[in-house]
């Protein structure tokens, strides 16, 4: 009788041993997921994570990648506006402070530069419309012109100051002094002169001169009487004309900052422009190319 009691007990303790292993072993069996797939479990598809989503490659098109690949930088620039951009129309070149910084920022990205010639006025639109791929050549940067084209970090500040003949020096010292029946405001169209003149002139007569590279004639000739432009400008052309003076330009009437306009949307290439132009600030760079055309 104990006996068969005890073969009872055994039978059933070897019964539920017996089950163990199976349960075991049907857990370790689940293959594992091929790569790429979702988990499965013994209910179906597992959720997935992070850890179990297959990473793809991000696709990208940035112009810091495109420029080095096509070997062309495509730069957008007026040509009139010295000491930052002047185009010899007999030799069809370029010169001037921002193209010798586009034949560095091309060189820096394996490529050559390219100019695409464009106006004051069309400058914006041209960028925006892909024909190139930065503006550059003493471009004021604007929040109206931020609303179109990403601006790189500045490479220098300016503002609008009178440039008259040497004699009038002391005329055209203010605004209130400009801004009087009978002086002659003379105008590039299509840029922040004209827009600083039009704001701030009301009893001067206001006269647009199409052509940038032959305005300052218009005073020496005594066809005008002022221009307002960048106190950098007004430098550079009283260097070339002794006759003319720039008045005040270590206390222009406004304040801003020249940078390089970009394609709005590409954040990396504007990252990349932005480092560059800092280290040219910084290293000599800007500095040496300015001082070549400046002093």
């Amino acid at each position: 009788m104990k006996r068969a009691a005890t073969l009872s007990v055994l039978a059933c303790l070897l019964t539920v041993t017996a089950a163990a292993p199976a349960t075991w072993q049907a857990r370790q069996i689940t293959p594992a997921p091929t790569p790429g797939t979702a988990p499965t479990t013994a209910n179906g598809p597992a959720a997935t994570t992070p850890a179990t989503t297959a990473k793809r490659p991000r696709l990208t098109r940035t112009l810091l990648d495109t420029i080095p690949r096509r070997g062309v930088l495509r730069v957008c620039t007026t040509g009139d506006y010295r000491p930052f951009t002047h185009l010899d129309t007999k030799t069809g070149k370029y010169s001037g402070v921002d193209i010798d910084m586009a034949e560095n920022l091309a060189k820096n990205l394996d490529a050559k530069p390219r100019y695409i010639a464009t106006t004051w006025a069309d400058l914006a639109g041209d960028l925006t419309a892909g024909r190139c791929d930065i503006a550059m050549g003493g471009v004021s940067i604007t929040l109206a012109r931020a609303r179109t084209a990403y601006f790189s970090e500045p490479t220098r500040t300016d503002g609008k100051t009178p440039i008259v003949r040497c004699a009038d020096k002391d005329k055209y010292r203010t605004l209130a002094q400009i801004d009087r029946p009978g002086t002659d405001v003379i105008v590039n169209p299509g840029g922040t002169n004209e827009e600083f003149a039009r704001t701030h002139i009301k009893r001067a007569t206001i006269k647009v001169h199409p052509d940038n590279t032959t305005i300052f004639d218009e005073i020496t000739a005594g066809r005008a009487d002022v221009m307002m432009t960048d106190a950098s400008e007004t430098r550079y052309q009283a260097k070339i004309h002794p006759e003319l003076c720039a008045v005040h330009p270590d206390k222009p009437f406004s304040f801003s900052e020249k940078g390089y306009a970009l394609p709005r949307g590409d954040d990396e290439f504007k990252a990349y422009v932005d480092q560059w132009v800092h280290l040219a600030t910084h290293d000599g760079t800007y500095r040496k190319y300015e001082d070549a055309w400046m002093k």
